[in-house]
């Protein structure tokens, strides 16, 4: 294994050499010379389509990697995420014989196994693919794992364990924290969508929670003909829930299909905790009746009572346009770093809302913030922490679905609608005015402590006897570089005074070149001081003044 993995390692290194140098290059970090340079859109597009190739000339695991990428706009910018998201999980289906391997050794022979079989797949993905055949008189889909991957896959993830150390050196924080969370996610949801067992029991149990749903269908394991590798299910047919015009043939109405498409995956996240994680155009379909059938468990979450709370929080939020309650919800979750721009946030918020609402935007906001923001997202205050990942996704996808079934759909108002349903709207109202309550309560009782306590300092003051604890909070080491600084500074003033003094009352020439050639390296570092590109100014950060210098960049250019 490890042996293949350092091979792999070379072959994926030499894959993602010309895109890492031109990063390096672009920021001028450590191997190359010479000024940092801006990258255009068009830069961005070329290196995003590279990417691409790359991802898919490497192979399964990375196919994979890339689909997870496309919905990290906190790691990649908006033309990467665009050209990712066309990346489709369709490779050619492994040989027959090494597929009848896999069947026989983990079910016995085929032909007993199976009334009947057709060896030619319906589908074939990167980790699996499909079979339609006939188990017990019942026609069924036999999904079977690719052969040979597992060892592939784990040669990849160390791959990637080993590339993750070495990529964050030259990466903003925020870019490394979330690439640190997302090589943790990655790991753990390919595995996990490796293990067909794990698939079945999610299966069942999300089944079971809808049980009383007549308007979706989740098709039924069938344990006798499944294992870790093959998994066996009945065969639910149905139209793709993107061919609108056979949906519309077929009287279907779509608005009703996004409401309902919604509703489901409201209840994974916020009554149920577990949830299908991979609701693509291929894993939706509409059967004759009007109801969603819903395809490969293998992607699949689960989200903690704690996260939970947050969701319906931030719903309630958005559903009351409560712009402060949003960016609150987004910090205590960790998706929104305390030191952001809440004024600018706010303005995005604003936006946001207001575009899926379905309202008109002045032309000159959509410029000055969306595509902004859309571009520089990945310098952004935004993080994704490793149990949010899978969420944001979902939510991305779920929104790609119902706004082409219907454009002018309407989010808000369904989650609205289904929160107040479910009674969250009023216990929430209910525990914000106890809250309210005890927060009257504690400021009756500052009222009574808070003079004594002030009037103690104020005597500690007239007895000029205070003392004040002051803690910098440098995170930016601002101090450190101004430190250096003056050291290189007063060095190198030093060096050149004795040198001259040596000089001109002793003629020794020699000592003074020594003096001065020990010197010269306090110089370099001191001009290398200034020359850092980001000199004593903050990490980036979507801020009004960067907005600013990059509007009046683009009118230059």
């Amino acid at each position: 294994m490890n042996l293949r993995a350092y091979w792999r390692f070379i072959v994926v290194f030499y894959g993602f050499f010309p895109l890492i140098f031109a990063y390096i290059r672009d920021r001028n970090r450590f191997l190359v010379v010479g000024q940092s340079r801006r990258v255009t859109a068009e830069m961005q597009q070329h290196r995003a389509e590279v990417l691409l190739d790359t991802l898919l000339t490497l192979g399964p695991t990375f196919i994979k990697l890339g689909q997870l990428l496309s919905t990290r706009p906190d790691i990649l910018p908006k033309q990467y995420i665009e050209v990712l998201s066309s990346l489709q999980d369709d490779v050619p289906p492994a040989p027959w014989a090494e597929s009848k391997q896999v069947l026989e050794e983990d079910l016995g022979p085929v032909e007993e196994t199976f009334d009947e079989f057709d060896t030619e797949p319906i589908s074939g993905a990167s980790l699996g693919q499909v079979y339609l055949g006939t188990y017990e008189d019942e026609q069924v889909a036999i999904k079977v794992r690719r052969p040979g991957i597992e060892d592939l896959v784990e040669a990849d993830l160390k791959v990637l364990r080993w590339s993750i150390p070495i990529l964050v050196r030259f990466m903003g924080q925020g870019q490394a924290f979330s690439l640190d969370s997302l090589a943790d996610e990655f790991a753990k949801t390919i595995r996990e969508e490796m293990d067909y067992g794990r698939e079945r029991r999610i299966l069942v149990e999300i089944q079971g929670n809808f049980a009383d749903n007549n308007r979706m269908r989740i098709p039924s394991p069938i344990d006798d003909a499944s294992s870790a590798r093959v998994l066996t299910m009945e065969y639910l047919p149905g139209t793709k829930i993107n061919d609108l015009d056979t949906l519309d043939e077929k009287g279907i109405d779509r608005t009703v299909l996004a409401t309902e498409l919604q509703r489901v995956y409201l209840q994974m996240m916020i009554e149920d905790g577990v949830f299908h994680a991979d609701p693509h155009p291929g894993n939706l379909a509409v059967d004759d009746e009007g109801r969603i059938i819903f395809y490969d468990f293998g992607m699949s979450g689960t989200v903690t009572p704690f996260i939970q709370d947050k969701i319906i929080e931030f719903y309630i939020a958005v559903a009351n346009q409560d712009i402060e309650a949003i960016l609150d919800t987004l910090i205590e979750m960790g998706t929104l770093s305390p030191e952001a721009d809440r004024q600018v946030m706010a303005n995005v918020m604003e936006l946001a809302i207001a575009d899926a609402r379905g309202e008109d935007i002045e032309q000159y906001r959509v410029n000055q913030i969306i595509d902004q923001v859309e571009s520089t997202i990945y310098e952004f205050p935004l993080r994704l922490p490793r149990n949010l990942a899978l969420v944001l996704r979902v939510a991305t996808v779920v929104e790609g679905v119902c706004v082409t079934l219907d454009p002018e759909f309407d989010f808000i108002s369904v989650a609205t609608d289904y929160l107040t349903e479910q009674g969250y709207r009023e216990d929430t109202a209910k525990r914000l005015a106890k809250e309210a309550g005890q927060q009257v309560q504690k400021t009756t009782q500052a009222l009574f402590t808070v003079p004594p306590k002030l009037d103690d300092v104020l005597d500690t003051v007239q007895r000029e006897n205070l003392t004040v604890n002051v803690q910098l909070d440098d995170e930016n080491h601002v101090l450190d570089k101004l430190a250096k600084r003056i050291s290189y500074s007063i060095l190198v003033a030093v060096g050149l005074l004795s040198a001259s003094i040596i000089y001109a009352f002793t003629n020794e020439w020699r000592i003074s070149i020594a003096i001065l050639g020990l010197t010269v390296p306090m110089v370099f570092f001191l001009w290398q001081s200034f020359r850092e590109p980001r000199g004593l100014r903050a990490r980036p950060q979507f801020t009004r003044q960067g907005m600013r210098q990059r509007r009046e960049e683009d009118s230059n250019r």
